[in-house]
């Protein structure tokens, strides 16, 4: 099962500051939540992220656990080459009910990384192998990456972008759930919006979908 976790205000500590380290920044950044990461020494791709208050640091080798108690972290991922530490982080996390994954024990992890096509944080199409081969599922993902671009359109961008508007002040206006969906379901097919969103003028396609919500009934 892929879940997308929601990590918005969560505290996630990354041990390691190798180059391990920085793929699992890169996927967790852009989620808005604390990324602190432990350990000796730090790339420089890592440190520049530090001096620019992206993320935290906080230089000490890792060879106990003592750190989770002491942070009291909403997820850790491991990254150093010592397996025996990795294990134990593990073992450890799961005794506290913290999500754990460690990068070279998929199977004990509490979940996996798979490669991501993202378009514009609209869509976002996972690429998974349950871990077995992350190589396998980066080779997939730049693979099919210009054909997805051909099927996922500007166009198809900027209607998620409207239903995403749309959903919002259903919630308020429209009192039952079902009313709701049928009214999503006009603004999709209504061919004023599509005409807009074809000629680039969104804006006005957004106005025309607010319009057929306080029109409902």
């Amino acid at each position: 099962m892929i879940v997308d976790l929601n990590l918005q205000g969560k505290k996630i500590i990354i041990i390691g500051g190798g180059n391990e380290a920085q793929k699992r920044i890169n996927s967790t950044i852009k989620e808005e939540c604390e990324i602190m990461v432990l350990a000796d020494s730090i790339n420089p791709q890592i440190n520049k992220l530090v001096k620019t208050k992206k993320i935290k640091y906080a230089k000490q080798k890792i060879i106990d656990t003592k750190f989770i108690s002491k942070y009291k972290p909403d997820l850790i991922i491991t990254t150093t080459d010592d397996k025996k530490i990795n294990q134990k982080i593990i073992n450890d996390a799961k005794k506290e009910k913290i999500l754990v994954y460690s990068s070279d024990n998929p199977d004990d992890s509490d979940f996996s990384n798979p490669a991501i096509l993202d378009f514009e944080k609209m869509v976002q199409i996972a690429i998974f192998t349950g871990g077995k081969s992350p190589a396998i599922s980066k080779k997939i993902k730049e693979g099919s990456e210009k054909l997805f671009k051909k099927i996922i359109t500007k166009e198809m961008i900027a209607q998620i972008k409207i239903q995403k508007i749309s959903r919002e002040i259903a919630k308020e206006i429209i009192p039952t759930q079902e009313q709701r969906k049928n009214c999503l379901r006009r603004i999709i097919s209504d061919k004023e919006i599509e005409q807009l969103i074809k000629d680039g003028q969104v804006k006005k396609a957004e106005k025309r979908a607010i319009t057929i919500l306080r029109n409902w009934k």
